[in-house]
């Protein structure tokens, strides 16, 4: 290819990141779409919001609600997320972490950081700002719904 065709490269690149992800998060006992999930609603916890419903999750992670679903039904069987409600059709039950989903945040966080940090991506820290608000950038752009 003699051209530059960004987001072809960055198909390219996402199947190299995937991959070492995979390893960071077997090492932490979780997927990536676990550890995101504990991490929203770790986040919305911090930041005093109410906990999010599966539908409202879902956008979050980017999936399907009957994926979401599923690993939902797996978080609150490993005891990692609870429900706040008793949930069922039409009934909203928020999510929220347990001790233990707050230790497996606590374990996965220091692999996350160090396989994003400089010397694993070879950006410096302004150059790796960088990159993270142009890859926002086009997510929002491509992303339905966006204007």
């Amino acid at each position: 290819m003699q051209d530059a065709v960004p987001l072809w490269e960055l198909i390219r690149t996402a199947h190299v990141v995937a991959r070492g992800f995979h390893e960071v998060f077997a090492e932490a006992g979780l997927t990536a779409t676990q550890f995101g999930v504990l991490a929203e609603l770790r986040d919305r916890e911090r930041d005093g919001m109410r906990s999010p419903s599966q539908a409202e999750l879902a956008r979050v992670v980017l999936l399907r609600p009957q994926s979401v679903g599923e690993l939902v039904a797996d978080l609150v069987g490993r005891g990692l997320v609870r429900r706040d409600g008793p949930g069922g059709r039409g009934r909203r039950a928020g999510l929220e972490l347990t001790d233990d989903g707050h230790a497996a945040l606590d374990r996965a966080w220091p692999l996350v950081a160090r396989f994003n940090a400089p010397a694993s991506t070879g950006l410096d820290p302004e150059r790796s700002a960088e990159l993270v608000a142009m890859l926002r950038t086009v997510r929002a752009t491509l992303s339905p719904g966006s204007d």
